[in-house]
């Protein structure tokens, strides 16, 4: 890999987008390593994610645009799948996915971001769709998971506008879960990735599944699609040793995954 990186600490995998000089920016070549690198993750001994960019400055500051800016219409709509099918990739990855907001996370960095479960920021992160005023719109779900985020209004304004969102006004709306100075982000991302791999990993999962999968779909199917991971959890050895150490009144096992 040449411009992903991916290292483990304990049960948290971190994955850092590494091309600094290019403020960490989204080419054919990133997007597949990219890929790749979230295809080899395994539910087995990796219970969430933080995704992140290389440096202080940025997160992703977009797509490359010296890659896109002599597409045909054909080429564009290509490269759009390529992303789409990157981001959903991370946004349907079994674990939880925090992505630490490092700085610039603008056009395909935002969406980015939008594929994460959570989004934690670093006080001079920012936020943008700036697209339009490329003559393009929002290619790698931009224009779906913001609506879906922050509300179809704000987000409207934010892609018609291609206005920033500095990292207070994220929070205020919803973009973001937290915010901390630059040099504390990933301590504090990592306390909240273990924080959720203390939980029973398969119990995690099963409530990740049913929140995005329950949100595409009516209330009567989502909490169908609710009972069915409920109960199956009542399969698991995690599940028999955490509430028959509750009904002891004692502290249950680590949880083993199974």
């Amino acid at each position: 890999m040449e411009y992903v990186k991916y290292e483990k600490k304990g049960f948290v995998g971190i994955l850092t987008i590494n091309r600094e000089k290019a403020l960490n920016a989204l080419n054919s070549q990133v997007l597949t390593e990219l890929e790749q690198t979230v295809d080899s993750i395994s539910v087995e001994d990796t219970r969430c994610l933080i995704i992140t960019g290389a440096g202080e400055k940025s997160f992703v500051a977009g797509a490359d645009i010296s890659e896109m800016s002599t597409l045909t219409k054909a080429e564009g709509k290509a490269f759009g799948e390529k992303g789409n099918t990157v981001f959903r990739k991370i946004e349907k990855l079994p674990i939880p996915v925090i992505a630490a907001v490092n700085g610039f996370a603008l056009g395909g960095g935002c969406e980015l971001s939008l594929s994460c479960d959570i989004r934690i920021a670093s006080e001079n992160a920012v936020f943008a769709q700036p697209e339009t005023g490329l003559g393009i719109t929002p290619g790698f779900g931009g224009t779906q998971r913001l609506a879906r985020t922050i509300g179809i209004g704000k987000a409207k304004e934010m892609i018609y506008t291609c206005s920033k969102v500095k990292a207070d006004e994220a929070l205020s709306l919803g973009l973001v879960n937290a915010v901390y100075p630059s040099g504390q982000l990933m301590e504090e991302c990592l306390k909240l990735a273990e924080k959720i791999a203390r939980n029973a990993p398969i119990a995690v999962r099963a409530a990740k599944k049913a929140i995005n999968d329950g949100m595409q779909v009516d209330i009567d199917s989502a909490i169908a699609i609710e009972a069915e991971q409920f109960g199956g959890c009542f399969e698991t050895e995690d599940q028999k040793n955490a509430m028959t150490a509750f009904c002891e009144k004692r502290k249950p096992e680590p949880f083993v995954n199974k």
